[in-house]
């Protein structure tokens, strides 16, 4: 094959899009229309432009080669032979493919991806030129989202220009769905029919096996090629299943040892060691299905104008149970013999349930739901007004919409549940030994009840829903203008409006109780067609037996009137409520923590493209300058009080201030507060992002590209959602029924704070430096790419804790005492609470003094930091080699990444590093094509990282290395069909992460190996 001549550089610079690439592809259709008349400025000779004709994994290595050669950015890019080409289950497994770009497996696939050692946080993406939001309630797209089937084309900007929208300190990712009037044919069709197995699955009870993807695409042109329709469906059918251990945070600490003199503690705490909250050892079973639609229309009535409408629309729903047991160790009143102590932390030893722990072991059934959906619409107008001058205007519509259900249902052992007041078995002991990175060595003592209906029982339902909507509406104009001159070769320059509203909304159902049987709310007695024995194998062989619980029968049983709903609510508990109950739990958080974030954004930009040359050296690229004022608000609800002092007593009560606007604020179950004002914050800023890209072509097959730029990206739309509150530590009074005396469980009540969202949070900030060596082969297809990059980060977002915190000094009202109820000592374990009465035979109170506690923020901290790398990327088809070996070929990248940055959390150094950077990453793809058959292994390997893993609670810990294998065979019968056989993640590779140090287990998580087996046809 021949590849391009100097001669046609120019020439296909400008033919492939090269001075508008960021723009959507209306500006490729612009310079392809104007081409014929600019023959005088550009010599093109027809005849040295060879066409490639094959079809394969090796035709979209060779188109995305092309690609990448003619941008005019550094970029990475993936194109399909066709639509519906690429393998990948969805877009998140093809993008990391790429040189630098790896991603975090949730649920044993890939979901967000990191670029260059940044986090989807700082990852923007788009979807035909337009901004995309996200299910994740960030601004972190999920690309698992995004069926491969309906993308055609995408692209990784690793270097920005002018041109493209802000956002992506990482790099910008551009999805483009296909464009009918671009194709070659008249008509094309293709389906995609494959089965699925999952080889873990049927070691779960009730788990899936089986699964399929399918997927439909026709695209077609009519009117004599003015009129083009596009249209595809892909559906995916899955299992989700996995095997899991997880440890907990190390979030206790206390003097295990004691040894005297011992100061390897943290300051508050010199003498003490860390200890680990417990640990869950669960089976996740499940099923996922994704629903993904797209549609284009297309006209184009004369030469110069062509208006173009469509839409992508994916609709993501997973139902998944966790089933197993949940260890809580006790926290630092557990009683703890023979610990095993390594690097400060407790990682082995007995914890035994003492009058003052929590020690419990809890049989967990928990359901989850979550009903995911994107839609993006657009409406582009292309219009080539001369020669010389081009304008397009675009008007498009992105909305997402997250609805997830975190059901739990838990049990715990008791010491008779055929008992009319069945009673907790508080006899809890827990051995145990972390082994790292490999599974630990467990024992119990109740380890015999888990399977026995007299002695287990359910003791607490709850649901908490999160549902979020995200709604971007943006409307664009932009400008091309073509330049005859010997440096600059044309000007663009457009202004974007966007208008962006999110909104979270919260709820909660709780009933029972977790850590004990409730007398008010009974558990619930399980029969033997509620349950089912589930046993552990393989690697998990020994892990003690326990019961299933159906959710359903439980809760039919439990709740015989019918399910109940969740609500928003204060709470009967909250301060301020005026026409509740004093007593029961405060969720003031369901209505503190909804709200709603609305973004406006307005942009304008200029940028010269670049055609000149050095010496005899041809230099393109452009420079360009981008001017954003961006303005952030949020719904919030302030503290509206004031405090009163009674001259008599002396008492100090916080009261409702109506002169500060304290308003009645009814919840969903008719509770008054009246505590709070309704208010809007308000934040606006201006940016400048100069850049400039500049391209040295130094010989035929030889270029170097140089780029520097100033960008930003702002903080995740959720962190905008001003959400602060205060709260009054609760304080519990007991009085002896025999000596009256009254035992407090704190002589005074911390007040504490949380305003971890913040509307006046500024975005990330980074001046970033790129350099690519690039040589293409011209020999044979492929390529060699050497580059570099530097990114000088000013600052992040950071969560901090101040303890002590001066609330009154930062004008926030607190109480200076509280009034805490006196209950009297319970006669047996289990008895419901009696309060206890004064003389008058009024309920008792005493009043508990207040103090100053923590205060959790979030903040721009002053401290940033570098972040450089190099990735290097190897591409070639041996079609030099004889006979059938002429069809070997491999694609390799490999990319290293350093900062100086760490991120703390707590006491310790958990995280070491920068969340989503590994150090090494690496891919490698050997293929073979011959006559129809085609087989390829692909590689990733990522190097340790740091990321969440969820368990009761999201925490961020460090992920152990991981080596991803898939591999994929098809052959085609004839033109027309074709079968496929794929295997992902060969080697079941799990996820293994720990929390400061190996020996701190964190996550140990196997997903199984996924088979496929299918036909396409193709028309």
């Amino acid at each position: 094959m021949k590849t391009f001549k100097p001669s046609t550089i120019m020439a296909a610079l400008i033919s492939s899009g090269v001075a508008f690439m960021s723009l959507p592809s209306y500006a490729q259709d612009v310079a392809e229309n104007t081409q014929d008349r600019k023959t005088d400025k550009v010599d093109i000779p027809p005849e040295e432009v060879e066409r490639i004709e094959v079809r394969g994994f090796s035709t979209s290595l060779i188109q995305s080669l092309n690609q990448k050669r003619f941008s005019d950015t550094v970029s990475e890019q993936i194109s399909a032979d066709d639509l519906g080409g690429l393998p990948d289950v969805s877009m998140a497994d093809a993008l990391t493919r790429l040189p630098g770009i790896s991603a975090v497996r949730t649920g044993g696939q890939a979901a967000q991806i990191n670029i260059r050692g940044l986090s989807g946080d700082f990852v923007f993406s788009t979807l035909n030129g337009r901004e995309q939001v996200s299910t994740s309630g960030s601004r972190a797209i999920e690309f698992d989202q995004y069926p491969s089937e309906l993308i055609s084309e995408a692209a990784v900007y690793k270097s920005p220009k002018a041109s493209l929208i802000e956002g992506g300190i990482a790099g910008t990712v551009e999805l483009k769905t296909a464009s009918p009037l671009k194709m070659q044919e008249q008509h094309k069709f293709s389906a995609n029919m494959r089965g699925m197995y999952n080889d873990r699955a049927s070691e779960i009870s009730d788990a899936e096996e089986f699964g399929h993807r399918l997927s439909f695409s026709y695209q077609g042109k009519f009117l004599d090629d003015t009129v083009g329709v596009s249209l595809g469906y892909a559906r995916l059918f899955q299992p989700s299943v996995s095997t899991q251990f997880i440890g907990l945070a190390y979030n206790g600490l206390v003097d295990v040892d004691g040894i005297e003199g011992d100061t390897d503690g943290p300051d508050s705490c010199v003498e003490c060691e860390y200890i680990s909250e417990g640990f869950e050892m669960q089976h996740k079973g499940g099923e996922e299905t994704r629903d993904g639609y797209v549609a284009a229309f297309e006209w184009a009535p004369i030469d110069t104008f062509t208006l173009k409408a469509d839409a992508f629309i994916s609709k993501f729903d997973s139902e998944a149970f966790a089933r197993g047991f949940r260890v809580k160790l006790g926290g630092i009143n557990a009683g703890i013999t023979n610990p095993t102590i390594v690097n400060n932390s407790v990682i082995g030893g007995t914890f035994s349930r003492t009058d003052n722990s929590f020690t419990r072991i809890e049989l967990v059934n928990d359901d989850n739901q979550d009903f995911d959906s994107v839609a993006n619409f657009g409406v582009n107008a292309n219009w080539e007004i001369s020669a010389d001058l081009a304008v397009q205007f675009d008007i498009s519509r992105s909305t997402a919409e997250s609805d997830f259900r975190n059901g739990l249902l838990w049990s715990l052992v008791g010491e008779d549940a055929n008992a009319a007041n069945p009673v907790f078995d508080e006899n809890v002991q827990i051995s145990y030994l972390l082994n790292g990175l490999d599974l630990p060595d467990l024992g119990f003592n109740q380890m015999n009840a888990f399977t026995d209906t007299d002695r287990v029982m359910v003791s607490k339902y709850g649901i908490y829903p999160f549902e979020n909507k995200d709604e971007l509406d943006a409307y664009r104009i932009d400008f091309q203008y073509f330049i005859d001159s010997p440096v600059i070769s044309g000007l663009e320059f457009g202004y974007r409006y966007s208008d962006r509203e999110y909104n979270n909304d919260r709820s909660v159902f709780e009933y029972g109780n977790d850590s004990a049987f409730s007398v008010s709310q009974p558990p619930l007695k399980l029969t033997s067609d509620m349950v089912e024995q589930v046993n552990w194998s393989g690697d998990f062989g020994y892990f003690p037996s326990y019961l299933s619980v159906d959710l359903d029968s439980a809760l039919n049983a439990w709740f015989p009137d019918g399910r109940p709903v969740p609500v928003q609510t204060w709470g009967p508990g909250a301060a301020g409520v005026i026409n509740g109950p004093g007593t029961g739990p405060a969720t003031a958080w369901t209505l503190q923590e909804s709200g709603d974030v609305f973004e406006t954004v307005n942009s304008a930009y200029l940028m010269a493209t670049i055609n000149t040359e050095i010496g005899r050296l041809p230099v393109t690229g452009n420079v360009g300058v981008r001017y954003v004022k961006s303005k952030q608000r949020s719904t919030t609800l302030q503290r509206a009080t004031q405090l009163i002092t009674d001259l008599e007593t002396g008492a100090t009560e916080e009261v409702s201030d109506p002169t500060a606007g304290a308003q009645n604020i009814t919840d969903d179950v008719g509770l008054i507060n009246n505590f709070y004002r309704p208010a809007l914050l308000s934040h606006e800023y201006s940016d400048v992002l100069p850049s400039i890209n500049l391209n040295f072509q130094l010989n035929d097959d030889m270029q170097l590209r140089v780029a520097a730029a100033k960008v930003m990206g702002r903080a995740p739309i959720n962190r905008f959602a001003a959400n602060a509150s205060t709260n009054v530590e609760v304080v519990t009074a007991f009085q002896d029924r025999d000596s009256g005396e009254i035992t407090l469980s704190t002589p005074t009540a911390r007040v504490n704070g949380n305003a971890r969202n913040s509307p006046y949070l500024e975005p990330f900030y980074a001046t970033q430096y790129d350099v690519s060596w690039e040589y293409y082969f011209s020999e044979t297809e492929g390529a060699l790419v050497i580059a570099g990059f530097y990114k000088d980060i000013e600052s992040f977002v950071e969560d901090i804790e101040i303890d002590p915190y001066d609330f009154e000094a930062n004008g926030i009202v607190t109480p200076d005492s509280v009034q805490v109820p006196v209950y009297l000592t319970p006669e047996f374990t289990g008895q419901e609470s009696e309060l206890a009465v004064d003389a008058n035979g009024d309920p008792l109170f005493v009043t508990v003094p207040t103090e100053n506690g923590s205060y959790s923020t979030a903040v721009n901290n002053a401290e940033g930091g570098y972040i450089r790398g190099i990735e290097i990327a190897y591409t070639q088809i041996y079609s030099m080699l004889p006979g059938f070996w002429s069809g070997l070929g491999i694609s390799a990248s490999y990319s290293y990444t350093e900062s100086e940055i760490q991120r703390t959390l707590g006491d310790g150094i958990y995280a070491t590093s920068l969340p989503g950077l590994s150090e090494n990453v690496a891919t490698l793809t050997a293929f073979w094509e011959y006559e129809g058959f085609e087989t390829r292994l692909s590689t990733r390997f990522r190097d340790s990282f740091v990321s969440q893993q969820v368990a009761v609670n999201d925490q961020v810990v460090n992920f152990d290395s991981e080596l991803v294998v898939d591999y994929q065979a098809s052959y085609e019968l004839n033109e027309n069909w074709s079968v496929l056989f794929q295997v992902n993640n060969l080697t079941d590779e799990p996820t293994r992460s720990y929390f400061s140090s190996q020996e701190q287990t964190g996550t140990i998580q196997f997903f199984g190996t996924q088979y496929f087996l299918g036909m396409t046809y193709r028309l």
